[in-house]
């Protein structure tokens, strides 16, 4: 064991959850001669905070710290998530994803408070959040250590899998929060919890149907369908009124959970997927995320309803940019940056409210109305000719057509040649 000098010099922060992996690599460090400060990060998963830091601190921590970061997560990471329609290959809503920054930018003022010249997580060698993590801290902490005991050959060629894992925790006496007999990974936050490994690793294994905890399965939600009114500003969610109770949320973090509340009692935001990791490999995830699944249908309904064409498909380019951005971890990164700002200038004058219904696993547009609206009913009715002359809509199609035509000509020209 190293003596209390050469500890304070190794002082390294782990982001610490209190499952399996982390609770090793905790005692695993302090074998190795860390002092260990571990670290929780409260971005609204369902924990029993006390215990992790009470079981923290009894297997060797010299402290615990759980910074309460729901209100950051919500204002700073998922509103510019809304905004930007942000989807990971069309299907991924980025849970994951998007608290990795905030939980980095956290570790890393932690580690910069105490002292530490280290940080430390469990994520493994083969996945994207040792990525995120450790894009993160550089980028804000450039002359930080990273220890990530997933990629030491130290490390995993004593723990070739979860089952030496569970022998040292039981050769440490460490409780923990699974068996052998259902090791499924699962990432918990108020936006979502996914699920991957274990059973989940052959991608026609059917998830069981006690697997989701934020939603019901579609089949098992209410019959009736339930009314919403949701209110945007320059984008962001900034009121919601259930049209059938009378009930109204306009503070961000109040907004969103009760959002997660309604997804999850109509069964919303269920996806089961094959996605593509950063990293090279593709991997099978499963995913719920009610409440955002409700914000990104009724924001990109009131964003077409205000937004020019042609802006609109600049900034879907910027959309897909976005969400690769944030997947592969580089949230911290200039082109991040950048791409933030574009898609915060583009929205304005994306105002108005969205009605909607939930009902067993959809999300139905019902209407919408915006004071800043591009949508001119007397233009577009078919009753009413209004300011536009029919008659040029002749000479449009010509002048369009001329390429086509021109098409033909060269095909034909190819054909007669053979």
């Amino acid at each position: 064991m190293a003596d209390s000098t050469v500890k304070a010099k190794k002082r390294v922060v782990l982001a610490y959850s209190g499952g399996l992996d982390t609770s090793c690599i905790l005692s695993w460090l302090i074998d190795e001669g860390y002092e260990v400060i571990a670290y929780l990060a409260n971005i609204g998963q369902d924990e029993d905070f006390e215990a992790v830091k009470a079981k923290a601190v009894k297997f060797g921590a010299s402290k615990m710290i759980c910074p309460d970061l729901q209100k950051e997560f919500v204002e700073e990471f998922i509103w510019p998530a809304v905004r930007a329609n942000a989807l990971y290959e069309d299907r991924y809503l980025l849970g994951t994803s998007l608290a990795r920054p905030l939980i980095a930018r956290a570790m890393v003022k932690i580690a910069i408070e105490e002292g530490a010249q280290y940080v430390a997580h469990g994520a493994t060698g083969k996945g994207n959040d040792q990525i995120r993590f450790e894009l993160g801290a550089y980028a804000l902490h450039p002359s930080i250590e990273v220890i990530s005991p997933w990629r030491l050959p130290e490390f995993y060629n004593r723990f070739t899998g979860r089952t030496d894992l569970f022998d040292y925790a039981k050769q440490k006496g460490i409780p923990l929060p699974v068996t052998k007999k259902s090791p499924w990974s699962m990432d918990a936050n108020m936006m979502h919890i996914s699920y991957e490994s274990g059973v989940l690793e052959d991608p026609n294994h059917h998830a069981p149907d006690d697997l989701f905890q934020m939603s019901v399965l579609p089949e098992k939600a209410p019959d009736k369908a339930e009314r919403l009114e949701i209110n945007f500003k320059a984008g962001v969610p900034v009121r919601v009124k259930n049209l059938e109770d009378g009930t109204e949320k306009n503070t961000p973090f109040d907004l969103f959970m009760y959002l997660n509340k309604l997804g999850g009692k109509h069964g919303i935001g269920q996806v089961d997927l094959v996605e593509n990791r950063f990293i090279g490999m593709k991997s099978r995830g499963i995913y719920e995320t009610p409440g955002g699944t409700i914000l990104l249908a009724a924001h990109m309904d009131i964003e077409v309803f205000t937004m020019d064409r042609e802006v609109r498909k600049l900034k879907r380019d910027l959309d897909i940019k976005f969400s690769e951005q944030v997947y592969r971890g580089f949230w911290f990164s200039p082109e991040c940056e950048f791409t933030r700002f574009c898609i915060a200038k583009s929205q304005e004058h994306v105002d108005g409210a969205v009605t909607l219904k939930l009902y067993k696993g959809g999300v139905y547009i019902l209407g919408r109305t915006s004071p800043l609206s591009l949508y001119n009913a007397e233009l577009v009715s078919m009753n009413v000719q209004g300011d536009y002359e029919p008659t040029d809509a002749g000479g449009f199609i010509k002048i369009n057509a001329l390429r086509l035509q021109e098409y033909c000509r060269l095909r034909q020209k190819v054909t007669d040649q053979k």
